[in-house]
């Protein structure tokens, strides 16, 4: 597989893959994502023990369906919610119009590390 690569100039000796909330996140240390929301508040540590791969330099590691005794350890930075999504419902020539508004709220990541054992 070679080097992980996770963006321009950002270079990783330690990635995983893990799943959140029905989705599966690429992760590095140093680096922050947004997932469906956790019960958690801003400062608290949540430990994400899905994790489906984990590569560390030319050795990747995948789990049937997890990998045993790997965990991601991620700082929470903030609950918010997405941008609004509008529905707008149409029917033409029997009046029928009907609008919603959506926001889905997420938490942020801040990934401090990537466990193996």
């Amino acid at each position: 597989m070679g080097d992980c690569y996770n963006g321009p100039g950002m270079k990783a000796e330690i990635s995983a893959i893990v799943e959140s909330g029905g989705k599966q996140y690429r992760v590095a240390p140093g680096q922050t994502i947004d997932v469906e929301k956790l019960p958690a508040s801003p400062g608290e540590t949540v430990e994400l023990d899905r994790v489906l791969m984990v590569a560390q330099g030319d050795q990747v590691t995948l789990g049937h369906p997890v990998v045993e005794g790997a965990r991601v350890l991620a700082t929470v930075v903030a609950q918010g919610k997405g941008d609004k999504v509008v529905v707008f419902k149409y029917k033409n020539k029997v009046r029928y119009r009907r609008k919603r508004g959506h926001r889905q709220p997420y938490t942020r990541l801040s990934i401090d590390q990537i466990a193996t054992e």
